[in-house]
């Protein structure tokens, strides 16, 4: 586990808030150890999640959990989102701890809620198909070539 990260993810709680008027919204409750999750979606043109955000009453591991899947979301459509893994969110950070492997599990089951509320709002009319509608482009890749560092007689150590 990358505990470094798993810090920095608890501490700045990436998409931790409500959100007013999502598109759709998934909340999971956990009777295994009484966690709450809640995913808030915004869908836009060509299906694609614009923002989605995350409340959660678990711990450190939820919080960093949830803030793992925002990251995770940004710039999918829904069909993608659907099909994002626990595989995929345990290598944003380096594995789990065993006896906190289920956390990916729980994050999921909500999003999926979200999914669901999403696909069954679209299948009554209460919303519009955004699938069928035109996908905004992609705005291009920053440069891939970073700028070089300046020689300031500093050494940078990275420690594992």
């Amino acid at each position: 586990m990358n505990f470094p990260k798993f810090q920095k993810l608890v501490e700045e709680r990436s998409g931790f808030r409500t959100m007013e008027n999502p598109t759709a919204s998934g909340e999971y409750f956990s009777d295994s150890c009484g966690d709450m999750y809640s995913f808030f979606l915004k869908v836009g043109p060509g299906a694609v999640v614009e923002d989605i955000s995350y409340f959660t009453t678990g711990c450190g591991f939820g919080t960093a959990t949830c803030s793992i899947v925002v990251d995770l979301a940004k710039d999918k459509t829904i069909d993608e989102l659907a099909r994002l893994s626990t595989d995929e969110i345990e290598a944003a950070l380096d594995g789990y701890p065993e006896k906190k492997k289920d956390y990916p599990d729980r994050a999921l089951d909500a999003l999926r809620v979200a999914i669901d509320d999403y696909r069954a709002k679209v299948a009554s009319g209460a919303i519009p198909d955004y699938a069928t509608m035109p996908r905004a482009p992609r705005e291009p890749a920053a440069s891939a070539q970073a700028a070089p560092a300046a020689d300031d007689g500093k050494i940078l150590i990275k420690l594992r």
